[in-house]
């Protein structure tokens, strides 16, 4: 089939794959949101470089994607792309892509079962190949390939018998597509196929529609356009032949819809004729206009948060991207840029992979084929925690709300499954109280309300603690009353659940957590955990400051205001002189173990704090158990024992672990993949892409700037000599709802400027000296010397 350019738009070819008429398929839901694209007016424009750029001299190789591919993605749909000249490669995924389903049968231990057909796991959506003869990467100079994090776009350029090619990849979230540009100066011209393909044994074609097994319907599909030339369908993909450029649009998704009560699903929906309709309505656009409206959406994330550690030398800059991180590895001289860089390349992350869709998980948007390591999922005990511990800080509180309309997608099913599971005789942590009330959570969580693996009794309160500190943030009055159910419903699992016991040696009662497991260590039946008993302390504060804030029940939060008040708290053990794990002086695990989850209180927590509000003994067994705990570990291990460290202001420590994470990864080992993906090392040459580091360092970068809680902002707290000349950040969110600007040099903050979002009253500190400010909503302060 060939498209007459005159039928459609002038001056050049568009192979339209839609069947039905457009009245039809303007009536169709979005995958999304159904709303048309808000297009910039022409003073926008797409700048072609941008400091924000990281560059590479070669492409990737398919076999290496997850190592060497580069991220797109527009929060739902993403790709990794190859960008070989000759063939490109996009691995297409669906953040709703999932097998599986409730799975409500337990195993014979009362757990939950844990596989891809039961509990289900994250999948690609398909593969999609733009082939382009004689460009093979031998018949070409001057290849290379950029990332620019400001703008959201992947660059390839190179020269070819004198003409210089060049192509662009974004993922739109306005028009809710992947867009592909190849352009050329020189004379040049464009001949070759485009091939989509599914990844679950569909046919291939411009366009794939299938379902798997527990219902979910998904689809996809592809159009292309161009000048100069003729795009044609032939068999099962797109020819073009002749063209001075080339548009190929592509996008896809599934009937997934974020309802219990619907059984997560959308009848109605027919993805792969709602895919045909995305783009086709995309294509009625020029390549350029796509562009500026992607651009523009994405900078008004992007722009809202700047960073400055120092300048890099002459020669740091000279390098790519990848051998840049093996020269800060190998030289051991601090690179700031790069360490700013990776800071941003969190950012993007977050920007691509978290909006309008599910949150993001064990690897966010980007998969190399159908079988990721723990299915991609949310592992409540610490990962999806971690995956957003960077959103707010980094002033990107809009993308913290997929994960909140997650957790309030899934409440209605993990509240069913507590119901009639957790309490099953053969769960060794069902509650010996006989009660059972309210929600709770398994270790690993899928979209459609089911749990996998272990029972995680303490999951809900973190998950309640992190929608809750979001809040703490923005101040936002509609979050809260989002989540307040959830905070009730938890408090009342733990309102049932704990236990009364007296302490030893006296008469004194308190409450503990029933039996448990310290995440992911030691005995697998203890009582009085200290992860639980912090981050019940917390959910119970938390509850009852929201239930004030809200003006709703009153009585309920005097009950768990009392409840609060009995909690057994960790104590420092005698024989250790560690901050106690479990309730007991003794170790009763390995030593240098990756979870932190006994130091809970010290971050993401901060009952435990250097300022002479807690007792001097808690504060050093804390530390003396961090230190234990070592400097060497996984990626995400060694941010939250930088965010740790940075808490007790031991900048050295801080910035050490974070060069840790930038160092580059061989053969499967621990650190950081030439596409700057964090690489977690299961086994001598194997290692998976596990992205919760990829947020985690960020965070510890920002948290080393700025400590903040409600009521006191702390300036530079742990800032390391590497970063101390001179820097600035701009936009960093503040606990108790403020944005911060702020200069230093040699080591003392110059100027701090806090803005309201919300925020009244706060104190500013710095080196024992502090200021209190008193702001309205939107109002702001400029701050100077601050260091006198």
């Amino acid at each position: 089939m060939s498209t007459d350019p005159s039928s459609m738009l002038p001056r050049r070819n568009l192979l339209a794959l839609a069947t039905a008429t457009g009245a039809a398929l303007a009536t169709l839901p979005a995958f999304t949101a159904s709303a048309a694209p808000q297009r910039p007016g022409n003073s926008a424009s797409y700048q072609s470089s941008s400091p924000e750029t990281l560059w590479w001299q070669a492409p990737a190789d398919d076999n290496s994607m997850i190592e060497q591919g580069l991220p797109v993605g527009n929060g739902r749909l993403g790709a990794l792309a190859s960008n070989d000249p000759g063939r490109e490669l996009l691995l297409v995924t669906d953040a709703t892509m999932w097998t599986g389903g409730l799975n409500d049968t337990l195993d014979s231990d009362g757990q939950f079962p844990y596989g891809r057909d039961d509990f289900g796991s994250f999948t690609l959506l398909g593969r999609l190949t733009v082939d382009i003869p004689d460009h093979d990467l031998g018949a070409v100079s001057g290849y290379r390939r950029t990332l620019d994090l400001a703008q959201g776009v992947v660059t390839t350029s190179y020269v070819r018998s004198g003409v210089t090619y060049r192509r662009q990849i974004f993922a739109s979230r306005p028009d809710d597509a992947i867009v592909l540009h190849f352009t050329q100066s020189g004379g040049g011209r464009y001949t070759g196929t485009v091939t989509l393909e599914g990844t679950h044994g569909e046919d291939a074609g411009v366009s794939f529609g299938a379902a798997f097994a527990n219902g979910l319907k998904y689809g996809a599909a592809v159009t292309a356009y161009g000048t100069g030339g003729r795009v044609t369908v032939s068999g099962t993909h797109i020819a073009f032949s002749g063209c001075k450029d080339l548009t190929v649009v592509v996008s896809g998704g599934t009937n997934y819809a974020p309802d219990a009560a619907k059984g997560y699903r959308d009848p109605s929906l027919d993805p792969q004729r709602l895919a045909r309709a995305k783009v086709r309505d995309a294509a009625a656009h020029s390549a350029d206009t796509l562009l500026r409206t992607h651009v523009a959406d994405h900078r008004a994330l992007f722009g809202t948060f700047s960073l400055t550690l120092g300048t890099s030398s002459a020669d740091q800059r000279s390098m790519d991207t990848w051998e840049r991180i093996k020269a800060r590895a190998r030289d051991g001289e601090p690179d700031p840029e790069l360490e700013a860089a990776y800071v941003q390349f969190g950012r993007y992350l977050v920007i691509a992979g978290s909006r309008g869709s599910l949150p993001l998980g064990l690897q966010g948007l980007w998969l190399d084929g159908n079988d990721p390591a723990w299915m991609g999922d949310y592992h409540t005990d610490i990962n999806i925690q971690m995956n957003y511990w960077a959103a707010d800080r980094a002033g990107l509180s809009p993308c913290f709300d997929a994960l909140t309309d997650y957790c309030v997608a899934q409440v209605p099913s993990w509240t069913d499954l507590t119901r009639r599971l957790f309490n099953d005789s053969r769960n060794r942590y069902r509650n010996s109280t006989g009660k059972n009330a309210g929600w709770t959570v398994a270790i690993s969580t899928n979209p459609y309300g089911g749990g996998g693996w272990w029972w995680h009794p303490a999951g809900n309160a973190w998950l309640c603690n992190t929608l809750w500190e979001h809040y703490e943030f923005t101040r936002s009055r509609s979050h809260l009353e989002k989540i307040y159910p959830l905070l009730k419903g938890a408090c009342e699992f733990w309102e049932a659940r704990l236990l009364t016991t007296t302490l030893p040696g006296s008469s004194r009662e308190v409450l503990i957590a029933d039996s448990d497991w310290s995440p992911e260590h030691g005995p697998l039946d203890a009582k009085g955990i200290t992860y639980a008993q912090e981050l019940v302390r917390a959910l119970f504060g938390n509850y009852c400051t929201a239930a004030a804030e809200l003006k709703r029940d009153g009585g309920y939060a005097d009950t768990v205001s009392g409840l609060r008040k009995r909690l057994y708290l960790p104590e420092v053990s005698p024989k250790t002189g560690w901050l106690e794990e479990w309730m007991s002086p003794d170790n009763l695990g390995e030593t240098t173990h990756r979870h932190l989850s006994p130091l809970i209180g010290l971050f993401p927590g901060d009952r435990i704090r250097p300022d002479g509000s807690t007792p001097d003994d808690i504060v050093e067994g804390a530390t003396a158990l961090l230190t234990a705990r070592g400097m060497e570990s996984f990626g995400w291990a060694n941010a939250w024992r930088s965010l740790c460290w940075a808490r007790l202001k031991n900048a050295d420590k801080a910035y050490q672990l974070i060069v840790n994470n930038l160092r580059p990864s061989t053969n499967g080992g621990n650190g950081t993949a030439p596409n700057l993906f964090d690489i977690y090392e299961l086994g001598p040459g194997n290692g998976v892409f596990q992205i919760d580091a990829n947020f985690g360092t960020p965070a510890a970068v920002i948290e080393m700037l700025l400590y903040s809680r409600p009521g006191h902002l702390e300036l530079l707290p742990a800032l390391p000599e590497a970063w101390a000349k001179s820097g600035s950040v701009n936009g960093i969110g503040a606990r108790g709802g403020f944005v911060v600007d702020l200069d230093w040099r040699d080591g003392r903050p110059t100027e701090a400027r806090i803005r309201s979002v919300g925020g009244r009253t706060t104190t500013v500190a710095y080196g024992g000296v502090s200021r209190t400010v008193t702001l309205q909503p939107g109002g702001s302060v400029t701050l100077k010397d601050l260091a006198r």
